[in-house]
């Protein structure tokens, strides 16, 4: 048993070796395609305040958008260059990887065990305050704190695999169980709406709060904002997309809670109707926020097509792969819950054994599963690429 699998890495091996070493006439090189310093200083653009914030874009913001672009495709194709050499992507080492991931797992900790203290204590104001206000961002933290549940019970999920009554893996859990649960807080949302629309047209309950409780309120809604602001910076620092999105989350935080407040203030101050009107505001934000949301998991569900940019590395990556490879005839990259599936057909000479062709198509496809993307790549052989499409009745 152990002589075949040390055979078959020689083999394995040798077929990086002949593909990397010696000619390398017939691979594509961009090597000589480097940005001068006077175009990778347009890379960073200077905070522009408010025209950021509008999403006005200059025309020096527009060039070195391009510039960017451009190096981020460089940045892709030598990536795929070094896989293509080495079999595997170069990065950190295990301890730095091992330190990073407990630095991020503390991260995700600390966000989830504040989102828990911190909506306890929102609960707290929303009954002193009987503020409708209050109560829509005190929602708003609910939709973060369960939405980290979620992802957390679906990334167990997925980590229990079972081959037998899911072949292709559980990776819709995901996507699925966000579609469940945003529907449910958009229920949530409309309910309030409803809700403050109707305090809006009465003239019963006007809102008063006394001494006590504002202070109350003020004291933990600011201490709640505060809180929420530092693990803002903190998750900040880090490059994970999960990590990231708590940072994002965290952010939105900030703001329903300070509005929350404000709406809050003006109508114990001002007029009664501030209040109402400061719930529709949060709750149609809500709304908005987790709609989109469920735009991008419908995308990944469906079967969304991967940007042109990461296509292009793929076939970058195919061509590069072995000296055998006469033509690319397709390369298609779909979503499959959070990650891709791969689908790429190469030509092979029609005279290659089956045994070296079986070697060629199988190393391809173990390069483009180690891309931290994909999640199964499938590699089709064939010998002319003048025939019609595979699976034509999926196009008609």
């Amino acid at each position: 048993m152990v002589e075949p699998v040390e055979l078959r890495g020689e083999e394995q091996l040798s077929l990086l070796s002949d593909s990397s070493n010696g000619d390398r006439s017939w691979r594509l090189n961009f090597d000589g395609f480097q940005l001068s310093s006077e175009h990778t200083e347009k890379q960073v653009k200077p905070p522009r305040g408010l025209h950021d914030c509008y999403g006005v874009l200059g025309q020096e913001d527009n060039i070195a958008e391009y510039y960017q672009q451009q190096v981020e495709v460089l940045e892709g194709f030598t990536e795929m260059d070094a896989l293509a050499e080495r079999g595997f992507i170069p990065g950190m080492s295990k301890e730095e990887q091992d330190k990073l991931a407990r630095s991020e797992t503390f991260a995700i900790r600390v966000s989830n065990a504040a989102n828990m203290v911190l909506f306890v204590a929102k609960v707290y104001a929303s009954v002193r305050s009987g503020s409708l206000a209050i109560i829509a961002s005190t929602l708003d933290s609910l939709l973060d704190l369960l939405s980290g549940f979620i992802l957390w019970f679906t990334a167990f999920s997925m980590q229990t695999p079972n081959p037998y009554q899911y072949p292709i893996g559980k990776k819709r859990m995901q996507p699925l169980g966000i579609l469940v649960f945003a529907s449910v807080m958009a229920t949530l949302g409309l309910q309030i709406i409803l809700e403050s629309t109707r305090t809006l047209i009465s003239s019963e309950n006007a809102f008063n709060l006394t001494r006590e409780q504002e202070r109350w309120v003020v004291s933990i809604m600011l201490s709640v904002t505060l809180v929420k602001f530092l693990l803002m910076i903190y998750c900040r620092s880090f490059t994970n997309e999960i990590i990231k999105a708590y940072a994002q989350d965290h952010f939105f935080d900030v703001i329903t809670n300070v509005i929350g407040l404000i709406a809050a203030l003006l109508a114990n101050y001002v007029d009664d109707w501030m209040d109402p009107v400061g719930a529709i505001i949060l709750a149609l934000y809500t709304i908005r926020t987790w709609s989109m949301t469920v735009l991008e998991n419908v995308n990944s569900l469906v079967g969304r097509s991967a940007a042109p940019e990461y296509l292009q590395k793929l076939t970058y990556l195919c061509w590069n792969h072995h000296k055998a490879v006469r033509h690319i005839d397709t390369v298609r990259a779909y979503t499959f819950g959070s990650h891709y599936f791969v689908e790429v057909d190469i030509v092979l000479p029609s005279d290659m054994p089956l045994q070296e062709a079986h070697d060629i198509g199988e190393s391809l496809q173990e390069k483009l599963e180690l891309l931290p993307e994909i999640e199964r790549a499938f590699v089709h052989l064939d010998y002319e690429y003048s025939h019609k499409p595979e699976h034509a009745q999926a196009h008609s």
